[in-house]
């Protein structure tokens, strides 16, 4: 038996999240479909990262087993069977106990942010028009890349016991019209990012200061009860270690 990794990138618009569900359309759904069908046989595919609905990725992975040899043009064929807003970028071969989930050494994440009404950036961008102070955005960013408790920035409805996360990285940039937070940790919970970006948004706007922020971060904080929408958000990078695809 065998196993692969299959690179994804996808635009998560029309999508009800990464993840099969029963009676919904979703990133593994289409992807397993499409693969299933060139290899004449079902397949069981598991993922690195679980997007939620309306969430884009510019990487991804899943990874599956093989007991025999895989068509030899399978990236093409699949690529002519998924939608326009899937496609998948590489395959590679990687060793029999590789988890594309548990074997990711880290994460990273993107917020797009546009402030001036923009029809093109609709899907892939959260149109904010308001005026912004990104000293005190970043100055936020900063105290967050502090932080290892993120209780008040998981979903409510989550069955996560452990709310530990490191961060590597948290930054605001600019980037032509658009406004981006880009968060890079070893994992994130479910809404995290969406919930972490939105209080940050609060502080640029001044009407949450930045000791409001550090509340966030003490024994038993109160759950952040505000988000933003997924149209903004980007899985752009997952990290495995060095040589793992054997380059």
């Amino acid at each position: 038996m065998a196993r692969y990794f299959l690179e994804v990138a996808y635009k998560g618009t029309r999508y009800s999240g990464f993840q099969v569900q029963e009676n919904a359309v979703t990133i593994q759904s289409e992807v397993t479909n499409a693969l299933s069908t060139i290899e004449r046989c079902p397949v069981l595919l598991t993922g690195s990262s679980r997007t939620d609905a309306g969430v884009h990725a510019l990487q991804n992975f899943f990874h599956f087993d093989s007991d025999g040899p895989l068509n030899p043009q399978l990236v093409y064929k699949m690529n002519a069977l998924l939608p326009p807003d899937i496609v998948v970028r590489n395959l590679y071969p990687v060793r029999d106990t590789a988890h594309s989930r548990f074997d990711a050494l880290h994460r990273e994440y993107e917020y797009r942010i546009y402030r001036y009404k923009n029809p093109f950036l609709r899907e892939t961008g959260f149109f904010y028009p308001y005026k912004l102070d990104l000293g005190k955005l970043r100055e936020a960013s900063r105290l967050v890349s502090g932080q290892t408790n993120f209780f008040a920035f998981a979903k409510t409805n989550t069955q996560v016991r452990n709310f530990t996360c490191t961060i590597y990285k948290s930054e605001w940039r600019e980037e032509g019209e658009e406004l981006v937070h880009e968060i890079v940790a070893n994992r994130f919970l479910r809404g995290m990012v969406r919930l972490l970006t939105a209080t940050m948004l609060k502080v640029g706007r001044g009407t949450l200061s930045m000791e409001g922020l550090e509340g966030s971060f003490v024994e038993n904080p109160p759950k952040c009860s505000f988000s933003i929408p997924s149209t903004g958000l980007f899985l752009k990078r997952v990290v495995y270690p060095e040589n793992f695809f054997g380059d």
